[in-house]
């Protein structure tokens, strides 16, 4: 049963992705992932700070292991995500022509000229490494998977959709491009398997997992998402970027209190 959320899990993003990729028109996809990138920040920060590490720090007291090198696992997470992204090996950039940012015209035909397919790379690597955080957050606890499936749907989205319009303003045929884009989203499903047969006999590093996913989330939200969020300057985009954050919180906090009501 688990291994079933599992798969479901790492399919919805990508599945849904795809969808609204080849649904929409681009301009509308543009405008879709402005607002969705502001969502995932709320989404991401609420997921990390409210769900995740207090999980992890719960079930480190209970295996006995102290606060000292949960925290250490963290700063260790954040670096090596930075690392990642140095390496080129895990981006997650929304940048596109629309998107609300200061593009020069044809940004995104030179973005995707100097390395579409290793933009793919570097998703697949990115997907294969949400797999696995989700495979662990499963077997920690199945309201914590679906709480840290839900942050990393959200964020998934807007990478994804993002990522088709870049290919299509390069050059790419609709079709190729959302085809690509689904191959590459299947990384997260055999991310997903490899972490539920891996990580299963290991309980005791699921307090270490956890951490390392959160650093994942915290990552990505501060590191890529806020600083986009600020280069918009309009106090009308303001109030827009602090609603959709907010109701993304919202939106944490309100699956946390249910669970908690289930109880």
């Amino acid at each position: 049963m688990t291994l079933g959320y599992i798969v479901l899990a790492t399919l919805a993003g990508g599945v849904l992705s795809v969808v609204l990729a080849a649904t929409l028109t681009q301009v509308l996809l543009g405008q879709l992932v402005r607002h969705l990138v502001s969502l995932s920040v709320g989404v991401l920060l609420g997921t990390a700070l409210l769900h995740v590490l207090p999980e992890a720090f719960e079930q480190g007291h209970q295996l006995g292991i102290e606060p000292h090198p949960l925290f250490l696992t963290l700063l260790g997470g954040l670096l090596f995500f930075f690392l990642l992204e140095k390496a080129a090996l895990y981006r997650h950039g929304h940048h596109h022509e629309g998107d609300g940012h200061h593009h020069h015209h044809h940004f995104d035909v030179e973005q995707a000229g100097r390395g579409g397919f290793s933009v793919l790379v570097g998703d697949s690597i990115h997907n294969f490494c949400d797999g696995l955080i989700i495979a662990a957050a499963f077997l920690a606890d199945t309201q914590l998977g679906m709480v840290t499936a839900l942050a990393i749907i959200a964020h998934e989205i807007p990478q994804e959709v993002g990522d088709t319009i870049v290919l299509l303003n390069a050059g790419f045929s609709r079709r190729k491009a959302l085809t690509y884009n689904a191959l590459s989203g299947l990384a997260a499903v055999v991310g997903g398997v490899l972490g539920y047969f891996i990580a299963g006999p290991w309980q005791a590093l699921f307090p270490y997992l956890l951490v390392v996913a959160s650093s994942s989330f915290i990552y990505v939200a501060v590191a890529d998402l806020l600083p986009q969020l600020q280069r918009r300057l309009s106090w009308r985009d303001n109030v827009a970027q602090l609603g959709w954050i907010a109701a993304g919180l919202s939106l944490i906090m309100l699956v946390k209190a249910l669970q908690h009501g289930g109880h």
